[in-house]
């Protein structure tokens, strides 16, 4: 007995199982959702809560108006957004169809390449469909309202981005830049690279792309920036995390602030909020501080460490935040269906609680809102949960992602084989034990040391 290169024979298309029946139920439940979806943002169907379509008719619309004019809307405080906003925004234009109806279509499209992307690496070797699941069973627990921002478009280029950084880095690194410079979020799943080449590249194309687009739109249009001067005199809005405190008062009768709309959102003005949003932000600036020290502290590293790192730096984002509006949840949803498609995530739990958060962000918006903004106490206790929900699966995913990486990594696995070259199949070929434990990482393999043969 020796020990020997590990064999693989055949293609791994031709290895790929094909499970028609799960292939069958998710595509039926991802028609039958998103036909629901489509009639009750049509008004087809009445949704609890009103209209939801207001801001793309209305805000998205007129805000096209004035980008086809080549300047941004940089005089209107409810316009929050990166300079890449602006080709969103302009994107409904191009199709035949009404500003309304076309972004419709735009977001549907985007959801159905997100779950054919969560499907086809689902199919790969060692990968799972849960991670599919979770995206056609969560976005539409969160009504009609997904299809009605834009959020659903930047989740997907970032979902498309994470996905390729383990295979193709540079590719993920464009689709992370893109998705950054169009709403910030998308960069954070940069931050569990592993060091080395993978790294350089992907953070590499990341900035390239953000700075390249972001300096196009600037040099070619007026006011790209500009909306940075409107954060500062921000609030707290009605829905995060912090506005939870201010509800529990202002219903026990302690605090005589005031609910308005302020820069695009609902927030509540008045006493506690200032020292509340610096609670906030020091709550950020820790919390990032905390995943740094991960990051140069871990030890062991798989498949799923990559997006478990990036829902967990997501997961703080959104917890510290000053706004958490509903559509925050689609980012939640698609980072968690990414490290679902691996089966050794860290993160499964934390998935869970994300999913169990969507039913109750519809109750609170846009079902109970009216009440949300008054602080009625049963809307509030809806609000409550959400957000203890959120605030819970942030905690346990720091936790989990710390667990996960400590300990000395493995070493590379080995095939012991029979000395007689007849023991070798005829179609296989040598791969050296590094190469196989590289694959092993690739394709998130559950158990990294066991043997490669049985692996089919």
């Amino acid at each position: 007995m020796e020990l020997a290169p590990a064999i693989e024979s055949g293609s791994s298309r031709g290895r790929l199982g094909r499970p028609l029946g799960a292939l069958a139920a998710l595509g039926a439940t991802w028609v039958a959702t998103r036909a629901l979806l489509v009639l009750l943002a049509t008004g087809v169907l009445k949704a609890p809560g009103g209209d939801v379509t207001a801001d793309v008719w209305m805000i998205y619309h007129a805000w096209y108006g004035v980008l086809q004019t080549g300047t941004f809307p940089f005089d209107d405080v409810t316009w929050q957004y990166p300079p890449g906003a602006a080709l969103v925004i302009l994107l409904p234009g191009l199709l035949p169809w009404s500003y309304l109806v076309s972004f419709w279509v735009i977001c549907g499209i985007a959801d159905a390449a997100a779950a054919a992307l969560l499907v086809r690496t689902g199919l790969r070797r060692g990968r799972a469909l849960t991670g599919a699941w979770m995206w056609v069973v969560g976005v539409p627990l969160l009504g009609p309202m997904i299809y009605n921002r834009f959020d659903v478009i930047v989740t997907a280029i970032a979902l498309a981005g994470l996905l390729a950084l383990i295979r193709r880095p540079a590719v993920g690194g464009l689709l992370l830049g893109l998705g950054g410079i169009v709403k910030i979020w998308p960069l954070l799943g940069l931050i569990g690279t592993p060091s080395g080449r993978r790294t350089r590249r992907s953070w590499t194309l990341a900035g390239a792309t953000a700075v390249s687009i972001g300096f196009l739109l600037t040099a070619g249009m007026n006011g790209a920036f500009e909306f940075l001067a409107f954060q500062k005199d921000r609030g707290i809005e009605v829905e995060s995390l912090g506005a939870l405190p201010l509800h529990f008062a202002r219903i026990a009768g302690g605090w005589d602030g005031r609910v308005t709309m302020n820069y695009g959102s609902p927030e509540m003005l008045g006493p506690w909020v200032s020292v509340i949003s610096k609670v906030m932000m020091a709550g950020t600036v820790l919390g990032f501080a905390w995943l740094l020290l991960w990051r140069f502290t871990s030890k062991r590293r798989n498949a799923a460490t990559m997006y478990d790192a990036a829902l967990c730096a997501l997961l703080i984002f959104v917890v510290t935040s000053r706004v958490i509006s509903p559509q925050y949840l689609v980012w939640l949803v698609g980072v968690a269906a990414v490290c679902l498609t691996v089966r050794n995530s860290s993160q499964r739990p934390v998935a869970a609680l994300i999913l169990l958060a969507c039913p109750l962000t519809l109750v609170e918006f846009p079902t109970m809102f009216t009440q949300v903004l008054a602080s009625d106490p049963v809307a509030v206790t809806v609000l409550a949960l959400r957000n203890l929900l959120l605030l819970a699966a942030t905690v346990l995913s720091c936790v989990r992602l710390w667990r996960s990486t400590r300990g000395e990594a493995p070493l590379p696995p080995t095939v012991v084989l029979d000395r007689e070259p007849a023991a070798l199949p005829s179609a296989g070929y040598p791969v050296r034990p590094g190469i196989a434990y590289e694959q092993d990482l690739l394709d998130g393999i559950d158990h990294p040391g066991a043997p490669a043969g049985p692996r089919r």
